[in-house]
């Protein structure tokens, strides 16, 4: 098997990919998410209502180096989604030297070829920071349970708490560490010992990351940890089956069925490896716990199909030792379906519905639908939309008029609120508003957003005259999206 692997091949493949991701993060218009984490670069801060501040960081970067523009914005993103393999095929060296280079080299194609990372590498959201931090943790951890010493420690201990600063999601394979930790001064207590220092440097490390998302939620009513931490008060166990259906089926679509075999049969030889392997052992409860956890909440609430992504990385390294002939079929047929799915994002080959079709129904159409809401607006008039989406598409389009309110997630935000008069109000029709905030309320007419004539999304306009007298909470709602 091992005589099948050239020491090139796969690092052309990489590149080929990593080319292909490029092109198209240059070509597809932003995601209404997109655009709402751009705003974020032009308001600093060391948290935001939905993540921690991460994604900011990657953004404005990559404006610094690509330019205000899709390519711009995601091109740290998708830079990061090629370097992840560096950290996978090492990691593959120091948990699982068994596997070899060939295994190392499995680990880092099955990752690519993953659905989850074809999307994640060409649009810019928290999920591409907190794999590459934690992959780059992965590795840190291999030198540790291969070599030791204090620095592999404090590596490890930056990696925990950029990946925090990601995604929340970040602290459960943090916390899969410490439950190894825990099993290690069962099994190896003098080796612990030895790593005190290192683990107590990591720790002030890793604190000292997190330290400033603390301190802004301490600000702001810890609103990012109540916003996240809510989500276990909605439960309803009699839809567990529905649940964890969707959870099964999303995550066998974006690692794609072939992958996904062999991720399952990889964590089966990490668990029987576990008792008698350090390395098995500290894979298996990165990737079983925050699985375990993903079950629990599952049971009474729905699982997002991206939120399991942490647990990748780990996944892909476990898939390492499964020597499976039908390996290359897998892991080409994952490149496949991530190919595909770039055409039907770029070019729409499939006549889909916007229910299906989700590049259609998140990208298509934003440039046109701006231009057209601007002739509705007079000279001065500002432009409001009631959702943070809409809003932020807008604002790129046309920068400097677009206001937005209705949300609280908006007064959070350090930008401008000098907004009065009359204005323009783009609304689906199946959101509501605060028309109180208004004097006049007059309906304007109906916009279709789509693309070659299939439909995304209708909205309605309104002509609306803002109040004089807002309280300062109104207009600390009510926030002027002044970009550049």
């Amino acid at each position: 098997m091992t005589a099948r692997y050239s020491p090139w091949w796969w690092l052309y493949l990489l590149v080929l990919l990593a080319g292909m991701r490029l092109a198209v993060a240059g070509i597809l218009p932003l995601s209404p998410d997109e655009a709402y984490y751009r705003l974020w670069v032009f308001a600093p801060a060391a948290g935001y209502l939905d993540h921690p501040p991460m994604v900011a960081a990657w953004i404005w970067l990559g404006m610094k180096l690509g330019g205000d523009d899709a390519l711009g914005v995601r091109l740290v993103g998708v830079l990061a989604g090629a370097g992840v393999s560096a950290f996978v095929f090492r990691a593959v060296r120091d948990l699982l030297p068994d596997a070899g280079r060939a295994g190392g080299i499995r680990a880092c194609v099955m990752l690519q070829a993953t659905l989850a990372l074809a999307i994640q590498s060409v649009v810019i959201t928290p999920d591409m920071p907190v794999m590459f931090f934690l992959s780059v943790l992965l590795w840190a951890m291999g030198r540790v349970v291969a070599v030791g010493g204090a620095r592999w420690w404090l590596v490890a201990g930056l990696a925990a708490g950029l990946a925090c600063d990601s995604k929340y999601t970040a602290v459960l394979p943090v916390a899969g560490i410490v439950l190894w930790l825990v099993m290690q001064a069962v099994n190896r207590r003098a080796w612990l010992l030895r790593q005190v220092p290192g683990l107590v440097g990591a720790t002030v490390l890793s604190a000292l990351c997190v330290a400033p998302v603390i301190w802004w939620n301490a600000r702001h009513g810890w609103a990012s940890f109540a916003r996240q931490g809510g989500r276990t008060a909605d439960w309803h166990p009699g839809r567990a089956l529905q649940f964890l259906t969707e959870l099964v089926m999303g995550q066998l679509g974006l690692m794609t069925p072939g992958i996904a075999a062999f991720f399952i049969w990889g964590q089966v030889v990490l668990l029987r490896r576990a008792r008698r392997d350090a390395g098995a052992a500290l894979l298996s409860c990165m990737t079983l716990l925050p699985a375990c956890v993903f079950v629990q909440h599952a049971i009474g609430d729905r699982v997002q199909a991206n939120w399991p992504v942490v647990i990748y990385p780990m996944l892909a390294v476990g898939a390492a030792t499964v020597a499976w002939r039908w390996g290359r079929w897998a892991a080409g047929g994952g490149i496949v379906i991530g190919a595909l799915v770039y055409m039907q994002a770029l070019f729409g080959l499939l006549p889909l519905s916007a229910h299906t079709d989700v590049a259609l129904r998140q990208m298509a159409g934003w440039r046109d639908l701006a231009v057209r809401v601007e002739d509705h607006a007079g000279q001065g008039d500002f432009i409001a939309a009631c959702d943070y989406g809409t809003a932020a598409e807008l604002a790129r389009v046309v920068p400097g008029r677009v206001v937005v309110g209705m949300e609280p997630r908006w007064a959070l935000f350090n930008l401008p609120h000098d907004v009065s008069g009359a204005g323009i109000m783009v609304c689906n029709p199946r959101r509501g508003f605060d028309r109180d905030v208004f004097t006049s309320v007059q309906p304007v007419g109906t916009l279709v957003r789509g693309r070659r004539g299939r439909v995304a999304e209708r909205v309605d306009l309104y002509r609306v005259t803002l109040r004089a007298d807002l309280s300062p909470a109104q207009r600390d709602s009510i926030v002027r999206l002044s970009t550049p």
